[in-house]
Parts: structure tokens; sequence; C-alpha cells
């Protein structure tokens, strides 16, 4: 499958949650659920049509499985995202991530190309990453 020229801003923040998703090689039901719970939830993603997370979520996973697969889709990501839409994204992947533990070296590497890609500053991605620890913070015994 070819990347397409562009994408939407909505279509693009689908993108870089599939990317997180998909980062430990594998896509759990669980974090598609959760996907499909911000799409259908957050404000960002008013107007989208929910029936169309599955197809874009397929046409994403199917750019990552060409070579170079992983840059085409970070770089259309990048070009579809407004700034003020980045530190947004890089929040969604890090729910995504977040939604199973452990985090995985794998997946700490896809965060810090999605970090660097998109922009986000230092402090600012501190400030998502301890925002988003204590949202999934566990009880242990």
């Amino acid at each position: 499958m070819k990347p397409r020229s562009t994408l939407n801003p909505h279509a693009a923040l689908i993108y870089v949650m599939v990317v997180a998703s998909a980062a430990d090689a594998s896509m759990s039901d669980a974090e598609l659920h959760v996907i499909g719970d911000i799409v259908r939830t957050l404000p960002v993603f008013e107007g989208f049509d929910e029936d169309n997370i599955i197809p874009v979520s397929r046409e994403c996973a199917a750019i990552l499985q060409e070579d170079d697969g992983f840059a085409a889709v970070l770089g259309l990501v990048r070009e579809a995202l407004p700034r003020s839409l980045r530190d947004t994204a890089y929040a969604l992947a890090l729910e995504i991530v977040l939604t199973e533990a452990p985090v995985y070296a794998e997946e700490n590497r896809v965060l810090q190309r999605l970090k660097s890609t998109l922009e986000v500053d230092r402090l600012t991605a501190a400030a998502l990453e301890k925002a988003a620890m204590v949202r999934h913070a566990r009880i242990t015994n």
C-alpha cells in the first residue's frame, strides 16, 4: 500500500495511537479498545466518524508493514498535525503504551522517536509522561 500524500489531523492522531500500540509487535484488544474509547470521548475527535477508526487503523498498519513504513508514518503524521496538536499526539501515544504494563524497551524507543519527530520539548514531555503514569498507577500488594 502506498502512503497517502496527506492525512487529516484526526487520522494522524489515530496513526500515532496505532504506532504506539504496534511498538511491541502486537496490538492487544485492550489497546484497541482504548483507541476506540479515546476517539469516541475526547473533544479533539469531534466531527470524526467513529466508523472510520478501523479503516484508518488498518491503513496505518499496512504502511507500517512496508520497508521504512515507520518513517513514512511519522512523516505523514508530522505533516498532518499542526503544532497545536503535537503535544496531544504524544499524550495519546503515552495513553496507549501505558494501557498494559510493563512498558517495553521497543515502546520507549517509539515514544522517543515520536517525541523527536513531533518536537515535543523536554519539559512538556516530562509533564505529559508524569501525568500519564499517575493516571495509570496500579495498586500492588
